[in-house]
């Protein structure tokens, strides 16, 4: 049986203008995403896989339709309230990691909880438990110049993951490490998905990551053109 949703976009569509061209980036999509998801969005350059992420993830608003978060219709929030809808429910992984150079992976990590009002002890605690989860506990004190690329991802999932979102949105999270080191990563979430109930959308290109969601959905032209579940 379906589990509860936690975004629900409904005869979404994003028009973006090009000078004088209309670019329908997303086209009356509607689309659920559950709590316990592993769900990667595919299709060629162009789709509307990005623009579908930007839109849960409140860095978009819809032309038309609604995008709700945890039965919360986005656009009827203010950008404040948002913020913290982004800080609070909300984890993002990105191809380019977007870590602070001059944190540490440890600094770069809980500077949600930092956000948040955490206090300093269980930031301390929940950051070392999440450093230990994706393999870092050792590497706490080293930027991100002195890390390899799938040691910044790692941090930038622990980031993701250390506020205790309602979901993780993954935008190409593997297109920039190398394959032994992409599917270590995709282990890794999996585990988190499997283990602890985590719920993640990706967007991709990578069959390695749509090889292993246990649904996958087939973007063309800004339209769901299928939506399988594996079992």
């Amino acid at each position: 049986m379906r589990q509860q949703s936690i975004v629900r976009l409904e005869d979404t569509t994003k028009v973006y203008q090009q000078g004088k061209v209309e670019v329908r980036a997303v086209d009356r999509l509607s689309l659920s995403i559950e709590k316990g998801d592993f769900a990667s969005l595919c299709g060629p350059s162009g789709s509307g896989k990005t623009t579908v992420l930007n839109l849960i993830g409140g860095l978009d608003i819809p032309t038309n339709g609604r995008v709700l978060l945890e039965n919360q219709d986005l656009a009827t929030l203010t950008r404040s309230q948002i913020s913290a809808i982004r800080r609070d429910r909300l984890g993002f992984v990105f191809q380019a990691y977007n870590l602070i150079p001059v944190l540490t992976a440890y600094e770069n990590a809980e500077f949600v909880l930092r956000l948040q009002g955490v206090s300093e002890r269980e930031c301390r605690d929940r950051v070392m438990a999440v450093l230990k989860e994706v393999g870092l506990e050792d590497l706490e004190n080293r930027r991100p110049d002195e890390m390899s690329g799938g040691q910044q991802q790692r941090v930038a999932i622990a980031r993701a993951i250390v506020s205790r979102p309602a979901i993780v949105l993954a935008d190409e999270p593997t297109a920039n490490v190398d394959s032994a080191t992409a599917e270590s990563l995709l282990d890794l979430m999996q585990h988190l998905n499997q283990d602890y109930g985590g719920t993640f959308l990706f967007s991709t290109h990578d069959h390695r990551v749509m090889e292993r969601a246990r649904r996958l959905i087939h973007l063309k032209d800004g339209r769901i053109e299928t939506d399988e579940v594996r079992r």
